[in-house]
């Protein structure tokens, strides 16, 4: 048996940054209301013809994370894209990233887990390494939300929240069972799928061709809604209950934890779960206030910029959590 461990990470986020005072021009908030609320200052928005994508970003922050691990592209065994924002509706960019790397025809996966979506990849990745099918696994969150948000008043409650941008991780094989990653923790409650969601298009409510057909500026089936309450308060539970599983799992405590790199959703959720866990600031990792929750991606870029800033070293206990649309959520317990 073999432990999966992390040797290269890398993050992509667009120029673009758009701040509470920009969408004050655009729809009826403000940056008080913006901050109290979730603590976001600004976020990256992909300009419109730039020809940034979702995969693009991917390969960017991949790219990097490759570099870093000091392997060749063509090491990778397996591609892991977790996404909620694809260039197409079909095909998904798992694909795309192996093409546009020039990787050599290994398996390709997409992972449609949302805000949990990089803490299931990482699972997935886990598995396949331990199990020695793959020894190389490209693991990638990239999320271009902007162009699918209503920029109005009317979509204010969501649209603030969400950035555009793109975290990577390199696993690789690692035969010493006590670094790397120790367990992944996994759940879903899909009694809750429709108060985080975009309903359309579907097969089973409004498809694309019926939305063409109406062309109705009224429909709001196809922007996020979002039940920002019924969510949060289910949130702080959840965070808390798979962070405590994790490390009971492994026989720790809170007090072992050296970085917790929680899911940026809303800071609010991230300094509830510190207080009740008895955590300093230089024991949580929070990068909301400068780029916005950008889902899948958010945990990749948090753990690379908490790296690259020396705040994880070798050795440390790393903890991931996350909790989203789905619902879903999850943790990773890490052996740095």
């Amino acid at each position: 048996m073999y432990n999966s461990k992390i040797i290269g990470l890398g993050y992509y986020v667009p120029e673009n940054v758009v701040t509470n005072d920009d969408l004050s021009k655009l729809m009826d908030t403000n940056d008080a209301w913006i901050q109290e609320r979730t603590g976001i200052q600004e976020r990256r928005h992909v300009v419109k013809g730039s020809g940034e994508t979702t995969t693009s970003m991917g390969v960017e922050a991949a790219k990097v994370a490759i570099e870093r691990a000091g392997i060749d592209k063509d090491d990778i065994d397996f591609i892991i894209f977790a996404t909620l924002s694809p260039d197409y509706y079909f095909p998904g960019p798992g694909v795309l990233v192996q093409r546009d790397l020039g990787i050599k025809t290994v398996g390709a996966l997409d992972v449609r887990n949302q805000c949990s979506g990089f803490i299931y990849a990482i699972s997935v990745a886990d598995q396949y390494i331990k199990s020695g099918m793959y020894k190389n696994i490209l693991v990638i969150g990239s999320e271009l939300h902007s162009h699918g948000l209503d920029m109005t008043t009317r979509g204010r409650a969501v649209s603030v929240i969400f950035g555009d941008g793109a975290g990577a991780a390199v696993l690789s094989r690692e035969e010493d069972t006590t670094k790397g990653i120790l367990s992944t923790h996994l759940h879903s409650e899909g009694q809750h799928a429709e108060e985080l969601s975009v309903i359309a298009p579907g097969m089973g409510s409004r498809w694309v061709t019926e939305i063409i057909a109406d062309n109705d500026p009224d429909d709001e089936s196809y922007f996020p809604y979002m039940n920002g309450q019924f969510v949060f308060k289910n949130a702080v539970v959840r965070f808390s209950e798979v962070i405590m599983e994790g490390l009971a799992s492994n026989g720790l405590k809170p007090g072992d934890i050296n970085m917790l790199i929680p899911h940026q959703a809303n800071l609010r959720i991230s300094q509830f779960v510190q207080k009740k866990f008895g955590l300093n600031d230089d024991q949580v990792f929070n990068n909301i206030m400068r780029y916005g929750n950008t889902t899948a991606a958010s945990i990749p870029i948090a753990l690379t910029e908490a790296w690259e800033q020396g705040k994880i070293k070798e050795g440390d206990l790393v903890v991931l959590a996350a909790f989203g649309s789905g619902f879903t959520w999850g943790s990773a317990i890490i052996r740095w």
